[in-house]
């Protein structure tokens, strides 16, 4: 399988756009999948560039319901016209930061036929499916970054529930996608102990001996990490150092697995 960055916070490239947030594209023997959009046209930009069509894609996939994972949705309604898009039924929820400010997506989109709401497991083909959070462990994960739901007129803080992961099994190989890991990269470690884990760890808030604290725990597991977006440079940087089989994925470049 083929996976490419088309959308991160960096990039090597200087023809290729970048900004918070996350879009991957991926080709396994089955399926060609677009998992997440980033926060508006520029993933689509730079797909273009990358020689990547969009419009081919069979299966879109949002990871959980924040601006800079799924405000391109709109535009990937556009570029294709037949591919469903798996969303948990809960990622339309009012979603807000730290400052109270509203990171969730567009509502108006809610209805759309192609839309697909996931509760629990799905299988999506013989090698492909989407967990959402309720197989996780309930261990509390406490650096979600004072992330927040607005219920009525009250800030509760957001459990998450609105997040999901996609496994691809293939060639012997168990391939997890992640978008930022809301729930905890160690929890989903311990769920799911993949082969191969693709996607961001929510580290860039952490100090780096919180950072080393994480990282210490994530070398129990035999598994290469490919890292991006929410894990944060600094963090990434000093992770490395600890686990050998950690590498950064940023936008433009391809993986083959």
């Amino acid at each position: 399988m083929k996976i490419t960055s088309l959308l991160e916070n960096t990039t090597e490239r200087e023809n290729l756009k970048t900004e918070h947030g996350l879009s991957l594209y991926i080709e396994t023997e089955e399926k060609k999948i677009l998992f997440d959009m980033g926060q508006g046209t520029a993933f689509g930009e730079n797909a273009k560039i990358l020689n990547v069509n969009l419009a081919t894609v069979d299966v879109a996939i949002l990871s959980h319901g924040h601006y800079d994972h799924g405000g391109g949705l709109e535009t990937f309604l556009k570029i294709n016209s037949t591919a469903p898009v798996y969303i948990q039924r809960d990622a339309f929820c009012s979603y807000h930061n730290f400052n109270n400010d509203y990171i969730g997506l567009d509502s108006s989109l809610k209805n759309n036929p192609r839309i697909i709401f996931t509760q629990g497991k799905i299988s999506l083909s013989a090698t492909l499916t989407l967990f959402t959070a309720q197989e996780l462990s309930k261990t509390p994960w406490p650096h979600s970054g004072n992330l927040k739901e607005r219920v009525k007129e009250k800030f509760i803080a957001d459990d998450f529930r609105h997040e999901q992961y996609l496994l691809i099994e293939e060639n012997n190989k168990r391939v997890l996608i992640s978008g930022c890991s809301h729930k905890g990269i160690l929890n989903i470690m311990e769920t799911f102990s993949p082969d191969v884990l693709i996607g961001g760890f929510h580290f860039f808030h952490l100090t780096l001996e919180e950072t080393l604290e994480a990282s210490q725990q994530l070398c129990r597991f035999n598994t290469d990490f490919y890292t991006c977006h929410c894990t944060g440079v600094s963090q990434f940087e000093f992770m490395k150092k600890t686990i050998p089989n950690l590498k950064y994925f940023s936008c433009g470049q391809t993986i083959t697995i």
